[in-house]
């Protein structure tokens, strides 16, 4: 294409006004409205201005220095954001140091907010309402008081529950197992491990009798035991490598050249709503990705995109449930527990396999 007809800088940002784009392709920047004397992100959401009103900068000093003052709606500088992000944790702080549930008018107050603002708020910035929030502070110190030895009824009250049958009737929601369970650590239970070198180096699969609760990808086999270790502190582990040939088989053979989705039979242990995103994982087609918002708003908790990132890193069955198909709003490939550059590997194996497919 001639020089000429190339599309120049400022119409690459002009169309990104346009689009309301957060991210634009041509990188970051501000644009200025001359009759308004203000200047905004390029994903504000007031009207935009006429492309003969408008100016653009690299950043807030050139802005600045130009004789713009900062857009209230978009807030282009982050002195708002800053403000809600403290109060937010200060509401957070609140909840983790209260032994019962604080209420929205009491979190509302503390931080100086009204009722209805102060939950937008919290679930813009936390993905979850107040309430989940501290119920899985409830859940957390439920599960650290069961790991260290103490009593059902003890942890039960340790953690501000009011009785163990309210625990017992929601055990699955509340910590993915009975209360039993977790304080035993499963302690009883088997956990059945087999090692391979796969084209992504070594890898370790585990699995209990009603499936595979693990599939990691390691540096040795220290690494790998210990991460299944981590998981049931205290049940046995076995090698079980001829029991699980199989299993490995179709894993190695899967990270070589994956051509359909990985189907195992799988024992997966995690809240409901953890095990919501792990289902809307696996029903990720090969060769394809979601951004993290996506997947929120494909389980219908569009505010959720955080809590559904920390689902994502709490999943322990790598492959069988696809998390490193989740990618960040701009395509960047973020973290992955096994390492980004093993995510790399895995989409762009994916991408070819379905090609081939």
């Amino acid at each position: 294409m001639p020089d000429d007809l190339r599309p120049s800088a400022d119409d690459s940002r002009w169309a990104a006004v346009l689009a309301r784009d957060p991210a634009p392709a041509c990188g970051p920047f501000l644009y200025a409205v001359t009759t308004q004397g203000v200047f905004c992100r390029p994903g504000c959401p007031s009207r935009p201005p006429l492309r003969r009103n408008t100016r653009f900068f690299a950043d807030v000093g050139a802005a600045e220095a130009a004789g713009f003052r900062p857009c209230k709606r978009c807030d282009p500088k982050g002195e708002r954001a800053a403000i809600h992000a403290a109060a937010i944790r200060a509401a957070c702080d609140l909840i983790e140091a209260s032994e019962t549930i604080p209420s929205l008018a009491v979190l509302a107050d503390r931080v100086g907010y009204a009722r209805h603002h102060f939950l937008r708020l919290f679930r813009d910035i936390t993905g979850v309402t107040p309430r989940s929030y501290a119920e899985s502070v409830r859940a957390r110190r439920l599960s650290a008081a069961l790991a260290s030895g103490a009593r059902v009824a003890d942890a039960v009250a340790e953690a501000g529950f009011g009785s163990e049958s309210r625990v017992y009737e929601d055990s699955a929601r509340v910590l993915g197992m009975t209360p039993g369970s977790a304080r035993r650590g499963g302690a009883g239970e088997v956990i059945r491990v087999a090692l391979a070198e796969s084209a992504l180096g070594p890898l370790m699969v585990g699995a209990t009798e009603a499936g595979v609760c693990f599939i990691g990808f390691g540096e040795d086999e220290a690494g790998l035991r210990g991460d299944v270790m981590q998981r049931f502190p205290k049940a046995r582990i076995e090698d079980a490598p001829e029991e699980l040939a199989e299993t490995v088989r179709q894993v190695v053979a899967f990270v070589a050249e994956p051509k359909a989705a990985l189907d195992l039979p799988l024992d997966l242990r995690g809240t409901a709503f953890q095990k919501r995103v792990w289902d809307a994982l696996r029903a990720i087609p090969l060769g394809e990705t979601r951004t993290y918002s996506g997947l929120a708003a494909e389980i219908g908790e569009p505010r959720a995109t955080r809590a559904v990132a920390r689902a994502c890193a709490q999943n322990k069955v790598s492959l069988a449930v696809p998390c490193h198909r989740v990618v960040g709003k701009d395509g960047d490939l973020t973290g992955y527990r096994w390492g980004v550059e093993r995510k790399r590997a895995l989409l762009a194996g994916e991408k070819a396999g379905r090609g081939r497919g």
